[in-house]
């Protein structure tokens, strides 16, 4: 078979063009579908650096073709990230969209360079292999059974390699399950936090909870006021007085991260609150998942737990329980 003439003898950078533009186009209309994936391999891990190497060697005796296809891979891997840390300086950022256009530009780009070069070449490389082709290159003829064997295992596993390699990339493990737990000033914001009042006086915060954890997830909030000393010198809590102030509990389902667009709520509530004695309390936020701790019935009356339930804050303290802490200092009015 003899070589491609006319736009033939391009049609390796013009499918690259077009499979380039076609993964924009499939992105925006389809971003779930497993060709995605597949076109993304090779826009990532293998047309940058073909594009680049055959721009820089058109000519057919400036490499072979296994060095052509082993340049290709390995430039795709050095270029990628460069063309990434050169976006993180700009105001796009490393982001899908910027990525994805600096990519296909990248491409386009060299893939025209690489076309004007090889139609000015004077013997240019052109990709029609054929099986002779494979066999010339490999010097099958002239191997010995043992050389015939090691290169065909050789491929074997460059072809499995390859295969592993794009499955995990296209069956990524799914990320850290975690939840997001916080409370907001009354504005929404992390300032302007009701840490001085007066006797009686109502005070107002946001609670916020966004649910990571890959699964719908039944959370339990418990509200408590504490009043509690630290002894530094032996390392000591000591809770004096702790009242259940109030509970709710809320089922969400997950949601996924989103680390390209802005961060957006998925539950909040605001809790208003008062404090009927002057002192230095603490009010502890604690966040449970799926079940909920027995609460005695004298906690659910309104009496003093510290003698009971002081573990909770201990816990909370130590990081065992999941919870925010808001120190408010209450005086008495006038």
């Amino acid at each position: 078979m003899g070589k491609p003439e006319g736009w033939k003898s391009y049609w390796d950078l013009l499918t690259i063009i077009g499979l380039s533009l076609l993964l924009d186009l499939i992105i925006v209309l389809a971003p779930e579908s497993l060709l995605r994936k597949a076109l993304g391999l090779s826009f990532v891990l293998f047309f940058p650096g073909y594009v680049f190497v055959t721009a820089l060697f058109p000519e057919k005796k400036e490499l072979d073709n296994l060095e052509r296809l082993a340049l290709s891979f390995g430039l795709s891997i050095a270029l990628v990230p460069l063309i990434g840390l050169a976006l993180n300086y700009t105001p796009w950022g490393i982001r899908l969209t910027p990525i994805l256009v600096s990519l296909t530009i990248f491409n386009v780009t060299f893939a025209l360079i690489a076309i004007h070069r090889r139609k000015n070449a004077i013997n240019p490389w052109i990709p029609w292999i054929t099986i002779e082709d494979i066999k010339r290159e490999l010097e099958w003829e002239e191997a010995s059974k043992l050389d015939k064997a090691l290169t065909v295992i050789l491929i074997g596993a460059i072809i499995a390699s390859f295969g592993v390699l794009s499955y995990v990339i296209t069956n990524p493990k799914p990320g850290e399950a975690f939840t997001e737990f916080y409370i907001l000033g009354p504005k929404g914001k992390a300032a302007d936090y009701p840490t001085e009042l007066f006797v009686g006086e109502n005070g107002t915060v946001i609670i916020g909870i966004v649910n990571h954890e890959h699964r719908n997830v039944t959370y339990y909030v418990e509200i408590w006021l504490v009043n509690l000393t630290y002894n530094f010198t032996t390392n000591q809590t000591f809770i004096h007085e702790m009242y259940l102030m109030h509970r709710f509990n809320v089922t969400l389902p997950n949601v996924p991260v989103n680390i390209e667009g802005n961060w957006t709520p998925q539950f909040e509530t605001n809790y208003t609150f008062s404090i009927n004695r002057p002192g230095k309390w603490q009010v502890w936020f604690l966040l449970f998942k799926d079940r909920e701790p027995a609460i005695p019935m004298e906690c659910l009356k309104g009496e003093n737990c510290a003698q009971t339930e002081s573990w909770r804050i201990l816990e909370a303290i130590n990081g065992t329980i999941q919870s925010l802490k808001l120190n408010v200092n209450v005086k008495e009015l006038g």
